[in-house]
């Protein structure tokens, strides 16, 4: 079984520079790589299972996004923000495809990871050949983006690991059904130990910023400008959709396979948001795509 590296990048921002941590899996010669981005609370670890799946086909590259797991927070946190991932994930793709002849990859977005994933697969020259994005569109609600502000910017501790788990599977029940143990993993990666014995979740508390600045109306500007985007995306792509999804609804996701790359669309049911792809049946999805 294939075991990760553990390594990090230098990237830039307007406010300095920051390490940007990622596990990577398979041949580290392989040429052939996978890049699996995960959602805004979420971190790199929440792809072992795909990764290990996929590692004997390519190196799979799973970033911490900057403010979360093992990569440093940012000094201001209003840049918590797709443009700066974007930025980021060029750097991390030119240090992971260096000495290539094809500096192209293929790319898994959970989520935010989709949105950023739309977001540099709409520019030229961009090196994106094959997308699967997981169960997330250009459509944003204002009442969605002000519950996710709120949600993030809690300040919670828990005095055990059990307490901080059973949070974490409450909040997670739209994941769909998992074994005791994944549901274990999902929290082990998402938590941890303070030095007074309590435990935070594993992310910088600023990423709430840009979510409780925005308006409606930036709202709807950001929303046309990443339609404008996903209609500027040529690579082959998959779409996938929790059927219980409450952030990619059935008809936003109808209207994207009409549009952009127009892609197919497969719907994993009793699943909201989002698929985890911890699952054989669901890694099978995205490995029949990815590598047919």
């Amino acid at each position: 079984m294939s075991e990760p590296r553990l390594k990090s990048v230098l990237c830039s921002s307007p406010a300095g520079l920051h390490r940007m941590a990622y596990k990577e899996w398979g041949d580290p010669a392989n040429t052939n790589v996978l890049v699996c981005v995960h959602g805004v609370t979420r971190v790199a670890d929440d792809f072992d299972a795909l990764a290990q799946a996929m590692s004997d086909r390519y190196r799979v590259v799973c970033p911490d996004v900057a403010g979360r797991g093992r990569s440093d927070r940012l000094r201001d946190p209003a840049l918590y923000v797709i443009p700066q991932y974007v930025a980021d994930m060029v750097t991390l793709i030119a240090r992971v495809t260096a000495g290539s002849e094809d500096e192209g990859v293929h790319w898994f977005g959970t989520s935010m990871g989709g949105l950023v994933g739309i977001g540099l697969a709409s520019l030229p020259g961009n090196p994106i050949r094959r997308m699967v994005l997981n169960d997330i569109g250009p459509v944003l609600d204002p009442a969605a983006m002000a519950r996710i502000g709120d949600y993030i910017g809690q300040a919670l501790r828990f005095k055990t690991f059990e307490e901080g788990a059973a949070f974490v599977r409450t909040t997670s029940t739209p994941f769909g059904p998992h074994s005791e143990e994944e549901w274990d993993k999902l929290a082990r990666d998402v938590l941890v130990q303070q030095p007074d014995g309590q435990w935070v979740r594993h992310y910088d508390l600023g990423l709430a910023a840009p979510f409780k600045a925005l308006t409606p109306e930036k709202v709807a500007r950001d929303e046309a400008q990443l339609w404008a985007a996903y209609d500027a995306i040529r690579c082959p792509t998959l779409l996938v959709r929790g059927e219980l999804s409450d952030l990619l609804s059935r008809a936003t996701a109808e209207e994207m396979t009409r549009r952009g790359p127009k892609p197919r669309l497969v719907e994993i049911a009793g699943v909201g948001h989002a698929p985890t792809f911890l699952q054989p049946a669901q890694i099978a999805i995205a490995r029949e795509f990815l590598t047919g």
